[in-house]
């Protein structure tokens, strides 16, 4: 078998575009995979038709020769726009490796450690206006568990009507779901080691299952001072992170509790299986960065399903995630199921991605300080 094509679709899935891409054998076998990088959709397309160039007339079930030579045969390699097209190409050659042996992806990972993966929804995250109805919606959907906050809006405040404002909103939301639901708050990195421990401080009341990005991506030092001050508040990061090299000293100093990588931004299933692998070595949990489209969520759920140190699955409710799947996947009480089917378990409806184009936004949105200088998003 032989590759012979790879295409790229760049469609609207609400709230952001996705980049889908699609390896085709000769032998009329095909995979999915995806590469969404918001905001970058041009790039990683034609990142990906760079690098998958380099695939043509190659045997697609070589998937570990594949990756370290479309990652290693690059002077200028890594960053989030290369690595974003690796890992759609990854996933792809994942699924063609499942339908060519006729089995699941998790099956050729090592096969299944669970029965099911549990997921997370988004409720009035980035517009607190939308919390209460978001997450009324959701535990009557049967959802446990719900992620809130990045608030760009809140950069403009004083810290200390930051605080209170993120607080109240989070211990509101704790009383209208309840004891049992769990919550978790991502804080975009935006805050400096003594505002974040102001904040979990302020927060802890609210048992959150965790805290995620306090501190920016790039000072792990900041991070390590809050261990320091908040021993008993799990702590989540890395979706900015993009290969095993990146997780090593998050991994290695123990300052996190939840790792996160992203399978459309850190190399795919090849080598989030070895970031995880990794982790537990460190008793780490693994909870996938999942805000994009529905190959994104198949190839996180695969890898969830076969690893041990598997913790819970970021889940966005889009409705043109069902439309453009031939066959939706069921979610039962927060537990989405995965079909025993071959590869990835997913075909898309071709003719729904390209009745759904790309959406240009011209100019970023932004985060700004009250005056006027930038803050981050």
């Amino acid at each position: 078998m032989k590759i012979t094509d790879i295409r790229v679709f760049v469609t609207w899935g609400a709230p952001r575009n996705w980049v889908l891409v699609k390896v085709n054998t000769d032998k009329g076998l095909h995979g999915w995979g995806e590469a969404t990088l918001e905001g970058n959709e041009d790039a990683v397309a034609a990142r990906v038709r760079e690098l998958g160039a380099q695939l043509i007339d190659e045997d697609p079930l070589a998937v570990e020769h594949h990756w370290q030579r479309l990652y290693r045969h690059h002077f200028w390699r890594g960053g989030p726009v290369s690595n974003s097209a690796l890992s759609g190409l990854d996933q792809a050659l994942w699924d063609l490796r499942g339908k060519a042996w006729g089995v699941p992806v998790y099956a050729l990972l090592g096969g299944p450690v669970r029965t099911g993966i549990r997921l997370y929804t988004h409720v009035g995250i980035y517009d607190p206006n939308q919390l209460e109805a978001d997450a009324l919606r959701d535990v009557e959907d049967g959802f446990t568990a719900m992620k809130t906050g990045a608030w760009q809006s809140d950069t403009q405040l004083p810290e200390h009507q930051l605080i209170d404002t993120f607080a109240e909103r989070v211990h509101r939301l704790r009383r209208l779901v309840g004891p049992d639901i769990d919550l978790m708050i991502d804080n975009h990195g935006r805050s400096r080691t003594s505002s974040a421990a102001r904040l979990m401080h302020a927060l802890a009341p609210a048992r959150l299952f965790w805290f995620e990005e306090p501190t920016p991506p790039d000072d792990l030092d900041a991070l390590a001072r809050l261990r320091i001050d908040q021993p008993t508040m799990d702590i989540a990061a890395g979706e900015r992170l993009y290969s095993k090299w990146d997780f090593m000293p998050l991994i290695d100093r123990h300052l996190v509790d939840v790792i996160q990588p992203d399978l459309c931004h850190c190399g795919g299933i090849t080598e989030c299986k070895k970031v995880a692998a990794y982790a537990e070595t460190r008793y780490i949990q693994v909870a996938p960065h999942n805000p994009q489209g529905p190959v994104s969520t198949a190839a996180a759920a695969h890898l969830g399903m076969a690893i041990p140190n598997f913790h819970i699955l970021e889940y966005v409710r889009a409705p043109h995630r069902d439309r453009v799947l031939r066959e939706p996947w069921p979610v039962v009480k927060g537990v989405l199921q995965v079909p025993d089917r071959p590869g990835l378990g997913i075909e898309l409806d071709e003719e729904a991605l390209l009745a759904s184009p790309m959406r240009v936004f011209g100019k970023t949105g932004g985060a700004w300080a009250a005056d006027g200088s930038v803050a981050d998003v």
